[in-house]
C-alpha cells in the first residue's frame, strides 16, 4: 500500500531444508504492474468519491471563508466557520452546502486515482526488493510526484467548484451551472491559478505520504495489515499536519481562481501573496485553516482507509 504494507507486502524468509543453503528470498513480491496500476486507478477513484461526498459541506465553508474580503471599516460577512455554516443554510438552504458537488466528483475521481496510483507505483520502484526499505527522500519524491501529476485534473475542477460556490446571484437572476462556467473559461482558462495549485499540491503530497507511511510504520509490525480504524487514524493525523502547513498556498490559489468583478484581479502568485499580506495582514494567509484541516483530515482518512481496504481484497 501507500506505506509499503499493501503494495509491498512483507513475507517471512524461509528455507526448505536447513541442510541445503538457499538464496535469500525477496521481501517484496514482484507485481504485474500493468494490472496493479489499472486496479489502483479504479480503487483510487472510488475511494475519492466516498471521501468527497462525506466532507463536501466543510469544503464549502472553507471556500467561503477564504474568499471573503475585509470591507471598509473592518466588517466581515462571516465571523467564524460555524457562522459561515449557519448563514449558508439560512440563505440557501441545506442544498447550498452541496453546491458544486457534481464538479467536485467529476474532478476528484481522476485526481485521487492519479495521486494514489502515482505514489504507490513510485514507492514500489524505489523500495529495495530484498530488504523492503525505502529512503525518506524517496517517499517524498513519490508523494510529490503524485501531487504534480494530479494538477492536470485538480485545477479545472477546483476552479469550476470555486466559481459555483462563490457566485453572487441577484433577484430574478438564474444561477450558472458548471458547463456554462467551463464554456466561458475555455481550455486555457481552466488552468488559471495552476502555478499556485502546484505550489500547494506538490509539497502537500510530499509531506502527507511521507508522514502517513512513517506513522503506519511506527504503530505496526513488519507485514502487519492494519485495520480500517487504524488506517483512518494514520491518514487523519498526516492530513492535519500537511493541510495546516500549506494553507497559505491554498489561500493564494483560491484568490487567483475567484471571479473578481471589481477589477482588482491579482496578476499572479507573487502579486496575490504580497497584496494579501499588505492589505489584510499575515493572518489572512491562514484563513480557513481550521475548516481546511477539518476537510482534508477526514477526507484523506476516509479515502485512504477505503483505498487500502480495497487493496487488501483486490491487489
Amino acid at each position: 500500500g501507500i506505506a509499503g504494507g499493501i503494495f509491498c507486502p512483507f513475507e517471512a524468509m524461509s528455507q526448505k531444508n536447513n541442510n541445503i543453503p538457499t538464496m535469500p528470498q525477496p521481501v517484496v513480491k514482484e507485481l504485474n504492474m500493468k494490472k496493479t496500476i489499472a486496479k489502483n486507478l479504479v480503487m483510487g477513484g472510488i475511494a475519492g468519491i466516498v471521501g468527497a461526498c462525506c466532507t463536501y459541506p466543510l469544503d464549502m465553508v472553507k471556500t467561503r471563508m477564504q474568499s471573503q474580503k475585509v470591507l471598509p471599516g473592518g466588517e466581515r460577512m462571516y465571523n467564524s466557520s460555524l457562522d459561515c455554516f449557519r448563514k449558508i443554510i439560512q440563505a440557501e438552504g441545506a442544498r447550498g452546502l452541496y453546491r458544486g458537488l457534481p464538479a467536485q466528483l467529476v474532478g476528484i475521481t481522476p485526481e485521487k486515482a492519479i495521486k494514489l496510483t502515482m505514489n504507490d507505483t513510485l514507492r514500489y520502484y524505489f523500495t529495495d526488493k530484498r530488504t523492503g526499505t525505502i529512503q525518506i527522500w524517496q517517499e517524498a519524491v513519490a508523494g510529490g510526484s503524485g501531487g504534480l501529476f494530479q494538477v492536470i485534473a485538480t485545477n479545472p475542477y477546483e476552479l469550476v467548484k470555486i466559481r459555483l460556490q462563490t457566485q453572487k446571484v441577484g433577484p430574478g437572476e438564474a444561477r450558472r451551472g458548471a458547463l456554462s462556467i467551463m464554456r466561458e473559461l475555455g481550455v486555457r482558462g481552466m488552468y488559471t491559478g495552476a502555478g499556485a495549485c502546484l505550489l500547494r499540491d506538490v509539497p502537500f503530497s510530499a509531506i502527507y505520504f511521507t508522514v502517513y507511511a512513517n506513522i503506519k510504520k511506527s504503530i505496526s509490525e513488519p507485514g502487519e495489515k492494519l485495520g480500517i480504524g487504524k488506517l483512518f487514524a494514520c491518514a487523519f493525523g498526516a492530513g492535519t499536519i500537511s493541510a495546516a502547513t500549506v494553507t497559505p498556498a491554498d489561500v493564494v490559489k483560491t484568490r487567483l481562481q475567484l471571479r473578481d468583478e471589481s477589477g482588482s484581479k491579482y496578476k499572479g502568485i507573487r502579486d496575490a501573496f504580497s497584496r494579501i499580506l499588505k492589505e489584510e495582514g499575515p493572518r489572512a494567509l491562514f484563513k480557513g485553516t481550521v475548516p481546511r484541516v477539518m476537510i482534508v483530515s477526514p477526507l484523506f482518512g476516509i479515502t485512504l482507509a477505503v483505498y487500502e481496504t480495497l487493496q487488501h481484497h483486490f491487489v
